[in-house]
């Protein structure tokens, strides 16, 4: 199937599908006689396997080692589970980010009266 075949049904950007493809992450099967790029259902399930990784927040490079751990049958589960259990730290650590910004802002705009005059809490706690 061409790339706009491939993008549609791996739910991707053709933008995104020629990316991976020049990055070597996922490759095309062959080309056409005319030169386009020419995919299989291999080259689909790998694309949908890398939209849902990258979809949990694994970059590029984790899609990469991910894809090669999904492609070896001698794997072992342990490597695996290391990098998602790295994942979800990193989550962690971000949701615990985003409550500290959430509650200091949820304050500054508590602080606000929102009103007409120039005085503004949140403008003072921003500038801090």
């Amino acid at each position: 199937m061409n790339i706009g075949k491939i993008a549609k049904q791996a739910d991707l950007p053709t933008k995104t599908v020629r990316y991976y493809a020049d990055i070597g992450l996922v490759t095309p099967s062959g080309r056409s006689s005319a030169g386009y790029r020419v995919y299989t259902e291999v080259e689909l399930n790998k694309l949908r396997f890398v939209r849902s990784a990258r979809s949990f927040g694994f970059t590029v490079e984790e899609c990469r080692e991910l894809l090669g751990l999904y492609e070896d049958r001698d794997r072992s589960s342990r490597d695996v589970k290391r990098m998602a259990l790295q994942r979800i730290r990193e989550i962690e650590d971000k949701m615990v980010e985003l409550q500290t910004l959430h509650d200091e802002l949820s304050r500054l705009a508590a602080s606000c009266r929102g009103d007409d005059r120039a005085d503004c809490p949140i403008l003072t706690g921003l500038s801090k």
